[in-house]
């Protein structure tokens, strides 16, 4: 929580300051990286003649980029024809879940047997019998054990036998190992885990009574006063039994827009769309969303035609180049994986919102507006996140074993990505990043209950913190996707040298000033709340930040442990307006 207690004066000074300190950081960083590009080009792998600038090289060395960005036209082909058909025969027969059902299985496996050939038998086979045991086993009390053993078991043995032969089975079935598809199934079937977890999940929780306040999260949520619906309303509002059909399952399991990728929707979300396509979005605002993916695989074309990071890490030369190189690398390599997944994740999205189906937004958040570990996690795999919250976290406890879940639902994570050392690394080391911070912000929100003046004590530390939390952020991200944990001692030794500690005090000072930068932008985007008194009234902005108060979910001063009857006060001070919470000031971002 960001406390205020400068004038307006004092802000817009620093605001000036911080706006400069930006500039001048991106233009030696961008500098930098063309120096460095143009200098090593020779040395580095995965680059090829470019088509967007003349006289440059594109860095398509990262194999799921060179992938997605070499399929796109396909992709395309087949995202279109798909779309056509389904829409059209939604429109002509009216259908509805039932035929619609029909209609995506026809569809997807089509695209499957393309990917997958004869693999598919694998898909079935334990898609079927994930469905039995569901069936069987959701009103006992044995049934999240026998769930969780199965597809963990199978999640790793898929990855253990590389996805199975079927000479395993018997060599009269070798002949099907000539007929495995395009892609390997295996890599693919993490996504289809994710699905029959929620499937199970949800089916389990529809025999058991709600605690889902529809009424409640009507009058909370804008969205379904509107008359339209949420997609936590239709997450949690679940669906009659004759949707938990094997139909429905199956093609929820294999729904073609977001079977590569995702996003990830839970099954409620699902077959609720399959009634009643999403209305949240006019088609105005779908085709929007089209073009502005269009503006970023341009800007990350354009990346890669000048910038050639990626090309750094994967031919190990940056571990050659000074500890200011390297932290421009590693910052740079971070931000290419951010664009690589955002365009990858909405081009999907993209393609199932044409179809009807609403799903949460992955990267709703640029990674740079992210200075602490929860905000990162909640903003990079959004729906993900989403998925272990509700079917994971929430099972084991939610925050009353927070410090113990976090270690099994980073642990999940890593093995669900692949079985590698270095994604347990990494996940091991977000979770030793993540107990100070769990610990801190404790701390913080304690201390701003007891005390009415430390505003800008408690500003500064939040920024330092935040300065620490991305540096640690960085480390266990470039452990788990570029070094791996072996390049841990290099990494330090880099950076506690001679050369490195005025380069890491350097990145210190830079981020400390980027979160306050961050928290600054919040503050001044005045059009969420109206925060602007020389162009509005007190009682309009007055009214403004109480909707914003009755918006709210759970309120920052309920989980600092106040009462719930306290009304907030408002003050007008220097143009600005502030909220005053038993005597504390709230920057109205944070509520």
């Amino acid at each position: 929580m960001i406390l205020l207690n400068s004038s307006s004066g004092n802000r817009r000074r620093e605001l000036g300051f911080l706006i400069l300190y930006a500039a001048a950081f991106y233009a030696f960083i961008i500098h930098r990286s063309l120096q460095l590009s143009r200098d090593h080009y020779l040395k580095l792998f995965g680059l090829r003649p470019g088509w967007l600038l003349p006289h440059r090289l594109n860095d398509v060395s990262d194999a799921q980029w060179r992938n997605f960005q070499g399929n796109l036209p396909v992709l395309t082909v087949v995202f279109t024809l798909f779309t056509l058909i389904a829409n059209l025969l939604r429109t002509s027969f009216h259908l509805k879940a039932r035929g619609m059902s029909i209609i995506w299985i026809l569809i997807s496996f089509t695209y499957l047997s393309y990917l997958h050939g004869a693999c598919i038998i694998f898909i079935l086979s334990i898609a079927s019998v994930n469905f039995l045991l569901v069936k069987i086993f959701a009103r006992t009390k044995y049934f999240s054990f026998v769930f969780w053993i199965f597809n963990i078991f199978f999640l790793l043995c898929n990855r253990v036998y590389e996805g199975y032969s079927f000479s395993m089975i018997g060599q009269q079935w070798a002949y099907l190992d000539n007929f495995r598809g395009t892609f390997r199934w295996h890599i693919c079937f993490n996504f289809v885990v994710l699905r029959m977890i929620s499937f199970g999940y949800d089916y389990h929780w529809a025999h058991r009574d709600s605690r889902f306040d529809h009424k409640k999260h009507i009058q909370r949520c804008d969205i379904c006063k509107s008359g339209k619906t949420c997609y936590q309303s239709l997450q949690e509002r679940g669906v009659q039994n004759d949707k938990f059909s094997f139909m429905t399952y199956l093609s929820y399991l294999v729904y073609a827009p977001l079977y590569l990728a995702g996003p990830i929707v839970s099954f409620n979300a699902f077959a609720s769309q399959l009634d009643v396509p999403q209305n949240n979005l006019s088609a105005r605002d779908i085709a929007w969303y089209g073009l502005r993916w269009v503006f970023s695989l341009l800007l990350m074309e354009l990346m890669t035609h000048l910038f050639y990071y990626n090309a750094f890490a994967i031919s190990g030369l940056w571990k050659e180049l000074h500890p200011m190189d390297v932290f421009i690398i590693g910052y740079g390599v971070l931000i290419f994986m951010w664009l690589k997944f955002f365009l990858i994740w909405r081009y999907f999205r993209f393609w199932s919102l044409i179809c009807g189906i609403e799903v949460p937004e992955n990267m709703p958040r640029c990674i740079n507006n992210c200075y602490n570990l929860e905000t990162f996690w909640k903003n990079w795999h959004a729906s993900y996140n989403k998925w272990l919250v509700r079917y994971l976290y929430i099972p084991l406890g939610g925050t009353r074993r927070k410090l113990l879940n976090v270690w099994v639902v980073f642990t999940f994570v890593a093995i669900w990505h692949d079985l590698e050392w270095k994604l347990l690394s990494w996940a091991w080391l977000t979770c030793l990043f993540f107990i100070p911070e769990m610990i801190l912000k404790s701390a913080v929100n304690a201390f701003q209950v007891e005390r009415t003046h430390g505003e800008f004590v408690v500003r500064e530390l939040s920024a330092v913190a935040g300065a620490i939390t991305i540096t640690c952020l960085m480390v266990a991200n470039l452990v788990g996707f570029v070094i791996g944990p072996s390049g841990i001692s290099w990494l330090i030794s880099q950076f506690l040298n001679r050369e490195g500690l005025p380069v890491l005090a350097g990145m210190l000072l830079t981020f400390y000033v980027g979160t306050k930068w961050v928290c600054a932008c919040h503050f001044y985007d005045w059009s969420k709340v109206g925060f602007s008194c020389s162009l509005c009234s007190t009682s309009v902005m007055q009214s403004k930040v109480a909707a914003k108060l009755a918006r709210c979910n759970r309120p920052r001063w309920l989980k600092a442990g106040m009462e719930t009857n306290v009304r907030p006060k408002f003050q007008i001070r220097d143009g600005f307006a502030d909220i005053i919470i038993q005597g504390m000031w709230v920057h109205a971002e944070d509520i």
